[in-house]
């Protein structure tokens, strides 16, 4: 229980540290957040209403206010679920737009990462328990080398190929024009051709660092004695690389999850970009652009919490599974 407390006050300071960076973070962009609501009211709107630029600087924020009240005014918006209106889709609330693209970036990201993690898992378990054969020779090598290149560079060549040349899968949007958002065939249909090239990208882009790091560590595992006497009992093979070698293996990668988590939901921003996916990432780069101080709030705290959960769930998953920690 200490040890638990202990971890939950850490993430509690780096929760609020990551609400102060993106308090701050859209404040170091040039420009006032009133001026994308300006760019869609006419001069003879403005001029015939002389209070309503001050109207919208209480509504949004800006101005004369002082930082430490905006300060103030943005946790308690954050406390509330409360982020404001969105000044590049003004009327809608941030809350609506972030409900609406959050969900296209969670799923692709939690699928391809998963897809990712137990793909590479596998192949460097494989590798290493047959080293110098075909997966440790073909594959491992061509995964590491598609995994040195930026994920935006591999979803431009996956979009040239896979996407312009063969014709195989839409290359850009979450699903056709005209499909209808919602629990329906035709709409899940579409989003899932249109997540293929996206979630391809994520996969290409991490599994070669799962398939370096768990066959480095089942080399090391495979030297263990209780290896050895599993092999001496007459265990089947299959048997004592799963149950023997990469169950305990695979603590070692556990820890780097969150890390590499972290790294993915970073990289999601350029790959939306890249295939005009309408999901958290590509909004936030539009939101950014647009001075959009209170969408570019939401987005980057649901950023920057994404890794810190995922830290928090992989410390617990570590106290269950490893004795040693409970024994620190």
């Amino acid at each position: 229980m200490r040890w638990f407390l202990r971890r939950l006050g850490f993430y509690v300071f780096a929760i609020w540290v990551a609400l102060t960076i993106t308090f701050l973070l859209p404040r170091l962009m040039p420009g006032d957040p009133i001026g994308g609501v300006l760019q869609h009211l006419s001069p003879q709107q403005i001029e015939s209403n002389p209070g309503i630029i001050q109207t919208y600087r209480d509504l949004l924020g800006g101005g004369d206010q002082s930082i430490w009240s905006a300060y103030a005014q943005y946790l308690h918006r954050v406390a509330t679920l409360n982020f404001g209106i969105s000044t590049s889709n003004y009327p809608t609330k941030v809350s609506a737009v972030v409900g609406r693209t959050l969900p296209y970036s969670i799923v692709l990201v939690g699928i391809a990462f998963m897809i990712a993690f137990l793909l590479g898992t596998a192949l460097g378990t494989i590798a290493a328990w047959k080293r110098g054969g075909g997966i440790d020779t073909f594959f491992v090598p061509i995964f590491m080398a598609l995994g040195a290149f930026p994920a935006y560079f591999t979803g431009l060549v996956i979009v040239y190929f896979l996407g312009l040349k063969l014709g195989w899968f839409p290359i850009q949007h979450a699903y056709d024009n005209g499909a209808t958002p919602g629990m329906n065939w035709d709409f899940i249909s579409s989003a899932a051709r249109h997540g293929v090239l996206p979630a391809l990208t994520i996969v290409v882009a991490f599994a070669g660092g799962w398939v370096l790091n768990m066959r480095t560590v089942m080399i090391n595992t495979i030297s263990e004695d209780y290896v050895a006497m599993g092999l001496a009992k007459g265990l089947r093979d299959r048997r004592v690389m799963i149950r023997y070698a990469a169950r305990n293996a695979i603590l070692p990668p556990l820890n780097g999850f969150a890390a590499q988590f972290a790294t993915a939901v970073g990289g999601v921003i350029f790959i939306e970009l890249v295939f005009s996916y309408p999901g958290a990432g590509y909004t936030l780069q539009q939101a950014a652009l647009g001075n959009d101080y209170a969408l570019t709030q939401a987005l980057l705290l649901v950023f920057a919490l994404c890794p810190i959960v995922a830290n928090f769930i992989m410390d617990v998953l570590n106290l269950i599974l490893d004795p040693r920690v409970r024994a620190a």
